[in-house]
């Protein structure tokens, strides 16, 4: 959701705020905002709209706002999805207290804002928003008003708050220090030579220093210039372990390509090269996830499996389920997340928990997680992001190694995710004695294959995938198909098309047409059709028998080599071959042309591609 950027040192602070709030657009907002600090006193400048809007008013200040705010060296910014009140400049961060010298910014949901905004308005605060966070600024003035000292007065004030927020704020009268804190939404500490940052995701510091501080949940850091002090809420000091970032800052720009989906698009040919590198044992011809602590003899006790996610990793998911049963014989459900963790699931400690998140700050994947743990469960993390909550809190971490994805729409993320579990199923296949050795070998061969095949993909789909969104660029509805992992894949297919497009897609189970579907389709209806699974051929060509029989334009998706060609040939208007792989692997070089109908048909229609109306790359509220 929404960003943080702080910063204090010898250089102008706007520039580097501005900097990093453009770096974290991915996450999604709909204003933006800055407050400056230099000794003076405190400047807040803050936009409804887009970081443009902000950076316009930068440059129409007077000649006397201009010389205060250049000269500030410490500064705090702020991007912000409207959830209390709409994006209107008011509702913009930073806050100010009444007084305006103190200045707050806050990422989460403060539950019990009404309550402490009515305890406020009774002793005479003003307030300017709508929002809860404004709550914040006005608990730290009152709290100020005691202490006199930034990080008690924030202490203070967090004691108040229930709910979940990373903050930050500024004092006029202590102009060499920032103070910041995290309770369940994340927040991380950048370290510099003379100067130091704070920020809500990597990307937003990454061209400025490598080594950070991750706060976890309950801490606080004073910052300053010369060194920062990371303390628990009572004021325990605690050692924090610098983490050293191996993202190359220009991984995080465009490059050349007109959006960030389409770099990311084409690179996931290194992203699943990425994700397939120490994973094999020192023979290369088996998967050895026991590097990450994921031990043997803890993957024989496990009696069932659930896979708990949101959105496309949710459908990663899906696909790990068939390949996880299909390896290992063990029951395993996939399931929604924000459904999972109200459903009193059924968990011991013979339950084997996959929480997969890209960010690995998703709200309600994160809360499952949490109640897995809480019933006993070993819990694995498939995440891309290093020391993210639930690497952090799951007993072992298998990062997907993607690199950074500022894309709201989540591509190279998928497919690695999709490439990590497939091998969590054949890890644990081979240790149960499930899956032989010469059915893992060949198995490992195709994942290393599947770098090339991705690559292959998208060189020969992209100018297929491009023409058609042209000549469907007006359809209103568009319907994917498929069965088992085809199913799957068709459910992510449409989401993609629905996030960045706009455009109403849904994904109907083939074998399930006749049983009410079937009515959708009319003479004309745009059908997207996987049939990438061999022992399903058949009855998958037979299901767009039927779609055809109602007029439905077809395009269908098949692997090279695959059982009928002419058959499908005859069923499909179109045929889309994709390069050939073992079928539980399909869905890895299946998704690439889907992505890519995606992308054009949002570009065809002129939406924003990296930034969907209404979306965040990362949900870390519920």
């Amino acid at each position: 959701m929404c960003g943080i950027v702080g910063y204090i040192g010898k250089e102008g602070a706007v520039g580097v705020l501005l900097d990093g709030l453009a770096r974290l657009e991915y996450r999604g907002y709909d204003s933006a905002g800055m407050a400056l600090q230099n000794g003076a006193g405190i400047h807040v400048i803050k936009r409804a709209g887009r970081i443009k809007e902000l950076s316009d008013a930068l440059l129409q200040l007077s000649g006397a706002q201009i010389g205060a705010t250049v000269a500030g060296s410490a500064g705090i910014a702020h991007t912000r999805w409207a959830t209390h009140g709409g994006p209107t400049d008011a509702n913009a961060h930073p806050h100010l207290d009444c007084r305006g010298r103190i200045s707050v910014v806050h990422n989460g949901i403060i539950e019990n804002f009404q309550e402490l905004r009515s305890e406020l308005t009774s002793a005479g605060h003003v307030f300017r928003s709508e929002t809860d966070s404004e709550v914040i600024a006005h608990l730290l003035e009152e709290a100020y008003r005691e202490h006199r000292h930034p990080a008690r007065a924030l202490r203070s004030a967090l004691s108040r708050l229930k709910g979940s927020y990373a903050v930050a704020a500024i004092f006029a009268d202590a102009p060499e220090t920032l103070v910041a804190a995290r309770k369940e939404s994340p927040l991380v500490i950048g370290l510099g030579e003379g100067e130091n940052f704070i920020a809500s995701d990597v990307p937003a510091i990454v061209s400025r220093t490598r080594n950070v501080l991750i706060l976890d949940d309950g801490e606080m850091a004073i910052v300053r210039r010369e060194g920062i002090r990371v303390e628990t809420f009572d004021g325990t000091p605690v050692e924090k372990g610098v983490v050293r970032i191996d993202w190359d800052p220009g991984q995080a720009e465009k490059g050349g390509y007109a959006h960030f989906m389409i770099k990311e698009i084409h690179e996931q040919p290194e992203a699943v090269s990425r994700a397939l590198a120490g994973r094999f044992d020192q023979s290369g011809r088996f998967v050895d996830l026991s590097r990450i602590g994921w031990s043997p003899d803890a993957i024989q006790t496990y009696r069932r499996v659930h896979i708990v996610a949101c959105g496309t990793a949710y459908h990663a998911g899906l696909v790990g389920k068939r390949l996880i049963e299909r390896m290992t014989r063990l029951p395993v459900t996939a399931e929604i997340a924000s459904e999972y963790r109200y459903a009193d699931p059924f968990v011991d400690e013979r339950t084997l928990v996959i929480a997969v998140s890209q960010s690995g700050e998703t709200a309600d994947t994160l809360a499952a997680l949490r109640e897995a743990k809480l019933r006993g469960a070993h819990v694995l993390a498939v995440t891309n992001v290093v020391g993210s909550s639930v690497a952090r809190e799951a007993d072992c971490v298998l990062y997907t190694q993607a690199g950074p994805e500022i894309a709201v729409a989540s591509t190279k993320a998928y497919l690695t995710q999709l490439v990590c579990l497939a091998m969590c199923a054949l890890y644990m296949g081979h240790v149960r004695g499930t899956v032989d050795d010469e059915t893992a070998r060949e198995f490992v061969e195709a994942l290393k294959a599947l770098p090339k095949k991705v690559e292959r993909a998208i060189r020969e789909l992209e100018p297929k995938a491009k023409s058609l969104a042209a000549s469907w660029r007006t359809a209103r509805d568009v319907f994917y198909i498929g069965r088992a992992i085809d199913y799957a894949a068709a459910m992510e297919g449409q989401l993609k098309l629905k996030e960045i497009a706009y455009v109403h897609a849904e994904a109907l189970a083939a074998g399930e047409l006749k049983h009410g579907t079937l009515a959708l389709i009319e003479p004309g209806t745009p059908v997207i059709a996987l049939v990438t699974q061999s022992h399903l051929f058949d009855k998958s060509v037979s299901n767009l028998k039927e779609v055809a029989a109602r007029g439905g334009t077809i395009v269908a998706l098949a692997t090279e080599n695959c059982p009928n060609s002419a058959a499908l040939e005859d069923a499909a208007d179109e045929v889309w071959y994709l390069p050939e792989t073992v079928d539980e692997l399909a869905g890895v070089v299946a998704a690439v042309p889907l992505q890519l109908l995606a992308y054009y048909s949002a570009v065809e229609r002129g939406c924003d591609v990296d930034k969907p109306r209404n979306l965040a790359k990362s949900v870390t509220v519920e």
